[in-house]
């Protein structure tokens, strides 16, 4: 009997990945904002929208589109009248299940096959998201009409200076 359950266990475990048993394919994402109150959406890489509501809730994302290593991301949009509007990214990474249990249990299986195929390896970036808004500005600035926006450094937020562009 234990010549065939050694075997018979050893074959087991390599068709399986860590991420696939241990994870799951969908993750709560807390969204809150001070002032409470403000409009929230949620739109997914493909552009479609996956919520609509108010802060503070609760969102049920899936972490994987379906398709091999398909990892999902969103932007999740607050805005309340009298604050600016905030756009924020969620990503999915893979989790330290998928890559530590796989080394150690799974194997290549578990690597490129069983978890790579559903959104049970991916975790998302952020465990919540409570941002705090800031008030509306009244921001002094040109626009062209191509659509170019021309303001001055320090009336911009803070958080969209990433997004900046120079031009000059």
């Amino acid at each position: 009997m234990k010549k065939i359950l050694l075997p018979l266990l050893f074959i087991v475990s390599f068709l399986t990945g860590c991420a696939t048993i241990l994870g799951e394919p969908n993750q709560l994402l807390p969204i809150a904002s001070q002032p409470n109150g403000a409009s929230t959406t949620v739109t997914d890489e493909r552009g479609y929208e996956l919520y609509t509501g108010t802060t503070p809730t609760t969102v049920i994302l899936p972490k994987s589109d379906g398709s091999y290593w398909g990892g999902k991301s969103f932007v999740v949009t607050i805005s309340k009248s009298g604050f600016e509007t905030i756009k924020l990214p969620v990503e999915t990474n893979a989790t330290g299940m998928y890559i530590g249990g796989n080394l150690l249990f799974g194997g290549l299986i578990g690597w490129f096959i069983v978890d790579s195929m559903g959104g049970n390896m991916y975790t998302l970036s952020v465990d919540g998201l409570n941002p705090k808004l800031s008030p509306q500005s009244n921001l002094s600035s040109v626009r062209t009409k191509e659509g170019i926006s021309i303001v001055l450094l320090d009336d911009v937020p803070a958080y969209l200076h990433s997004e900046l562009v120079k031009i000059n």
